[in-house]
């Protein structure tokens, strides 16, 4: 039975394991770099320990280090967040050979379902649509060429391993491909270790669905799906749930192969099956799977009441699946906003600096997941997510209203950030009319 677990994990996904821990009456133990010994998550933990300098490097991603500590302060798991290690399986399999458990799903899983050909061909078997492309992972520059051939350009050539959008291009012609696979692999190498390549048809116009899962390694559940196509950089700045374009027929479609997906693969955890839609075919199709608790969790927590990250931790304990898929349901609509000590007005640089003041409105339907205080300084070294404010409606349009007054009360005095953009959003007739996809973004920040 789990009695203490170690958070090897930073930022406001530590603060909210800690506070799932919590509820659970279970103790915690917070890693920190020698940059975050003032985080939050250490003053909320029952104890903290310093896992290595400021490098990301020699603290959040020493294996050896984060295992020895929790071992050290007689931990029985360590939860892994999101990012960092939380999809490396060497380092699932080296907690769990240190005696530990780790919470998220076996070594092997997430070595099958992170790498994209090995994903793509489970979903294959377990009957879930695959977007047109490679079966398995390219051997030659000649091999896609003739592939790229067969499916038609625009194709996408993608990073077996990894995400983020590193190892990704987008390729046109021929001439295209020959230069953009070599330069794709050099750097899906440098990031990953791991250079292989594969090719994906593009769909015009996409959105970006994924549908939220948990399983006891044998059976599994979803928790309906969330849209996530504003996006900047392949990255997710803004979601929501429920995805507002889907029917009824196709959302049950899409939510039902994800739970075949995870029972296939025997997951047990919290994970995340993701999906590109095409709307002009109402046909979606698997890119990948998330074999981890997702940044746009709380999403999926306000509209089905579901602790994601209790559920999770329950799991890893060796506690069979209590829910049944009757017993989850949808109500109302969430949305989820990404907080960054960016600068959207000067192209988004970086914004650390000291929490001067911090003002978040406080009133039914609106949650902020976050680990500031006054007089916090935030450490240059990391991701620039600061937090995530969360608001919930009876209906889309109250909830892109809410979003929009609880930005008009929020402020962060002492830096920039990305607060600013998301209200000049709720105003846009596109993102009220949810009449978006993955490129709408950064066409519009482009005025194209």
């Amino acid at each position: 039975m789990i009695k203490r677990i170690f958070i090897a994990n930073r930022g406001e996904i530590a603060v909210r394991i800690n506070r799932a821990a919590r509820l659970l009456g279970i103790e915690t133990v917070q890693a920190y770099s020698s940059a975050d010994a003032e985080m939050l998550a250490v003053k909320m933990a029952d104890s903290s320990v310093c896992v290595g300098d400021a490098a990301a490097a020699d603290s959040y991603l020493n294996i050896e280090s984060l295992v020895k500590c929790a071992n050290d302060y007689d931990c029985d798991a360590i939860h892994p967040g999101y990012g960092f290690l939380s999809e490396n399986p060497a380092f699932a399999r080296a907690v769990q050979d240190a005696g530990l458990i780790f919470i998220g799903p076996s070594p092997e899983t997430i070595e099958r379902m992170g790498d994209k050909a090995s994903a793509r061909s489970a979903a294959t078997s377990a009957g879930v649509p695959v977007v047109p492309g490679s079966a398995s992972c390219l051997e030659s520059v000649e091999e896609g060429v003739r592939l790229a051939a067969d499916i038609g350009y625009p194709v996408l050539v993608k990073a077996a391993a990894g995400g983020g959008g590193r190892g990704m291009r987008l390729v046109h012609s021929e001439s295209e491909l020959r230069t953009q696979m070599p330069q794709a692999a050099s750097e899906a190498r440098s990031a990953f270790g791991d250079d292989r390549l594969y090719l994906e048809k593009v769909i015009s116009r996409p959105r970006h669905i994924e549908v939220q899962i948990l399983g006891d390694g044998k059976r599994a559940v979803h928790c309906f799906e969330r849209d996530c196509s504003i996006q900047r950089r392949r990255q997710k700045v803004w979601e929501e749930s429920p995805a507002p374009t889907l029917s009824s027929a196709t959302r049950q479609a899409l939510c039902e192969s994800a739970v075949r997906l995870a029972e296939c693969v025997g997951y047990r955890g919290a994970g995340t099956v993701e999906y590109v839609y095409d709307t002009a075919q109402d046909a979606f199709y698997f890119i990948e799977m998330n074999t981890r608790i997702q940044v746009e969790h709380p999403v999926t927590e306000m509209v089905t009441g579901v602790d994601l990250v209790a559920e999770m931790i329950r799991l890893a304990d060796g506690t069979p699946l209590t829910l049944q898929q009757s017993d989850i349901r949808s109500e109302g609509h969430s949305i989820e906003v990404r907080i960054n000590a960016e600068d959207p007005d000067r192209d988004f640089m970086p914004f650390p600096g000291v929490i001067e003041a911090l003002s978040v409105p406080e009133a039914p339907g609106i949650r902020f997941d976050h680990f500031l205080y006054e007089g916090y300084r935030i450490p240059p070294f990391y991701d620039s997510l600061l937090g995530k404010l969360i608001v919930k409606g009876k209906t889309r349009e109250e909830a892109v209203t809410r979003m929009e007054s609880a930005l008009s009360g929020f402020d962060i005095k002492g830096i920039r950030h990305t607060g600013t953009l998301h209200k000049r959003l709720c105003q846009v007739p596109a993102i009220q009319n949810a009449d978006y996809h993955t490129e709408w973004l950064e066409n519009w920040l482009k005025g194209t």
